[in-house]
């Protein structure tokens, strides 16, 4: 967990509760896959858990997608292949999108036509007789102060009317020079522990204030499981990556029994 920081912890945004149907036995949160058509091994490794999974439902907690200039690029070769997975996948069990960092431009023409449930950041899940606050955790990064300015300018109203009225291809242009600019800064820090991550300060008081004791989020590709404050704990989803070792890809289930992690059938991390 990060440092605290000298800025206020954020308020809890406009609440959205989502409420396990009773006959649901399992839920699987899975995120940061940054899928393109530069990733066809993990693609194929989405695409063969989106069919296999027996989940009751299959919640994606943000960047599925590499980029995401806009929901006319859907008709598009790689996005409508990825389109047509999900709608399939939704054929046979819930999907829900909560947008991320890199695809926040995924909107309800999308969803829709993939029949694919739109999860507000954050969303709470009532499922198992627990309260699970969901969220894809970049809101949380309060160190990441010019991440922070970034975010509030393209989350803003105004500014997406302003962008998506540019031709696509102009779109994706902006779209590359920004997830450029975001892998150089990456490639000068290349250690994981020392990006920017959620504020536990923040993190437990958006807890306090959705009556929930954990909180599942992605973003940080460091994934593991820590208590955030007494009797307060978040998993970490992993991002997925089996094109270029070392591969990741794992999926957080959650039971009656509790939460638990498993590798995606057939994928091969050695």
């Amino acid at each position: 967990m990060s440092r605290q920081t000298a800025v206020a912890p954020p308020p809890l945004p406009s609440l959205w509760e989502y409420m396990a149907p009773t006959d649901w036995r399992s839920v699987d949160f899975i995120s940061d896959l940054h899928l393109s058509a530069d990733t066809p091994r993990t693609f194929d490794a989405w695409s063969a858990y989106l069919r296999t999974t027996d989940a009751d439902a299959v919640f994606i907690l943000g960047d599925l997608f590499e980029v995401w200039a806009g929901d006319d690029s859907r008709h598009d070769e790689f996005e409508a292949r990825c389109a047509n997975e999900l709608a399939e996948a939704a054929c046979r069990r819930t999907v829900g999108f909560m947008a991320g960092n890199r695809d926040f431009l995924v909107g309800l023409d999308m969803l829709r036509d993939c029949g694919v449930l739109a999860l507000p950041d954050p969303t709470v899940l009532q499922a198992f007789g627990q309260r699970v606050l969901l969220t894809h955790g970049d809101a949380l990064c309060l160190d990441d102060t010019k991440y922070q300015q970034f975010r509030a300018l393209v989350r803003s109203e105004a500014w997406q009317q302003d962008f998506l009225a540019k031709p696509l291809d102009e779109r994706r242009r902006f779209a590359r020079a920004v997830r450029n600019e975001s892998e150089q800064l990456k490639r000068s820090n290349p250690a994981p522990m020392d990006w920017a991550d959620v504020d536990g300060a923040a993190a437990v008081r958006w807890l306090h204030e959705a009556g929930a004791t954990t909180m599942v989020h992605g973003h940080t590709h460091h994934p593991g499981s820590e208590p955030l404050a007494p009797g307060m704990l978040r998993h970490v989803l992993s991002d997925w990556e089996l094109d270029h070792p070392p591969h990741r890809a794992e999926v957080l289930r959650l039971s009656a029994r509790g939460f638990r992690r498993i590798t995606p059938p057939g994928v091969a991390l050695a």
